[in-house]
């Protein structure tokens, strides 16, 4: 699956994803949605990768399966793993899938471009963003099986995520809570579907004037509405545990409707 067919997938392809049937990227353009994302099938052979890859400039995975091993062969939750892929500041990673086990995926040092790149089996996160006053883009692709955060936004600036399937997660995006250096963080999730279970889509720090913006999001397998669309913390730089501040729409912190969720 290279290469993206005729139809749907050529339009979505040309916006920098394929095989989602989660619905169209923010561009303005709105598809149908269908029930769950189509994961996509690895090309080529798979790729050991014992040693973080280096990302400057655009990287085109071409499909290929990645995964790691040696000092990148683990899959828990420790905060000292280093990631399969390291993208400098400015750099694109298009079309690659992490397989298992992923250890800490994709570490972007500034502003950074995550094109239909798929998770297979979630590490210790999918992907983490770092540097100030920059801006990060997840355009389509999907992760799934994380036990604690598909997305860590360690830096500051904007995260724009659109078209993109989170499946069976604790968090699905989450504004550091602990960081020793602290920001605000504006983060924009857009035509996505989510699969339980999960727990919380987004978590941010309203003491640090960090924000959500919820648009076209379809919740799938959620009937009692247990998963949390945006939880508020008092965030703090000292590595203590944040303290829960509300949750739900309040236009300023958490910015959405109830017409931007669809469940199915």
């Amino acid at each position: 699956m290279a290469e993206p067919r005729t139809g749907y997938r050529a339009i979505a392809g040309a916006l920098g994803a394929v095989a989602l049937t989660a619905g169209a990227i923010t561009t303005g353009l709105t598809l149908p949605t269908a029930s769950a994302a189509t994961w996509p099938t690895p090309s080529g052979t798979p790729q050991a990768v014992s040693k973080t890859i280096s990302v400057s400039g655009t990287t085109d995975g071409g499909m290929k399966r990645y995964y790691g091993s040696g000092d990148l062969g683990g899959d828990g939750q420790d905060e000292d793993q280093g990631p399969l892929f390291e993208l400098k500041d400015g750099a694109t990673l298009k079309n690659v899938i992490l397989g298992a086990p992923a250890a800490d995926g994709v570490h972007c040092e500034g502003s950074c471009t995550l094109q239909n790149v798929w998770w297979e089996d979630v590490g210790e996160d999918a992907a983490t963003f770092r540097g100030t006053g920059k801006t990060f883009n997840v355009i389509g692709g999907g992760a799934r099986k994380a036990a604690d955060k598909i997305f860590q936004f360690n830096g500051g600036g904007t995260l724009n995520i659109s078209g993109f399937a989170g499946q069976d997660f604790s968090t699905f995006v989450r504004s550091c809570g602990n960081c020793s250096s602290q920001y605000k963080r504006t983060i924009n999730v857009s035509n996505s579907e989510i699969t339980a279970p999960g727990k919380v889509i987004g978590g941010i720090n309203t003491n640090y004037g960090d924000s959500l913006t919820l648009r076209g999001i379809t919740i799938v397998g959620d009937s009692s509405k247990k998963i949390v669309p945006c939880q508020k913390y008092i965030g703090n730089n000292t590595g203590a545990e944040p303290s829960k501040n509300g949750s739900g729409p309040d236009g300023t912190y958490c910015k959405y409707s109830s017409s931007d969720i669809t469940y199915k």
